[in-house]
């Protein structure tokens, strides 16, 4: 069974950091897309960053370039989402999610191209 693991959310002050990690078991790491996702109050949920493999490139959406870093560790079949100089505007509950080994040729961080996901955690950036 795929499972997805997230935590690290909390409270923190705009301008601070963050670090979240997903931790996935039940499935082959390393052949599956994996990304994070966020979703606020009233909003649509939207890609953050994703990786389409452990040797491709990492997506940014553009209103987190500069700020986030997605890595992984493979040894531990996790996936970290450094968050830096946050804003308010980055509060919202953050999922993590994979997708199955595919030739999937759409966007690269679509929300409903993705098979599984995690819960969620929420990140809340406020004074």
């Amino acid at each position: 069974e795929v499972q997805l693991v997230e935590s690290g959310g909390g409270l923190v002050q705009p301008g601070g950091s963050l670090r979240l990690s997903c931790a996935a078991s039940g499935f082959a790491f390393d052949d599956y897309a994996i990304g994070w996702f966020r979703q606020a109050p009233g909003k649509e949920r939207e890609g953050v960053s994703c990786i389409s493999d452990r040797h491709g490139s990492t997506y940014y959406a553009d209103s987190v370039k500069g700020r986030f870093t997605t890595s992984t560790d493979n040894a531990k079949n996790t996936v970290y989402l450094q968050m830096n100089s946050l804003k308010p505007e980055d509060t919202a509950v953050y999922y993590c999610a994979a997708r199955e080994p595919s030739d999937y040729p759409g966007p690269p961080c679509a929300p409903y191209a993705m098979d599984h996901w995690g819960k969620g955690t929420l990140v809340t950036v406020s004074s």
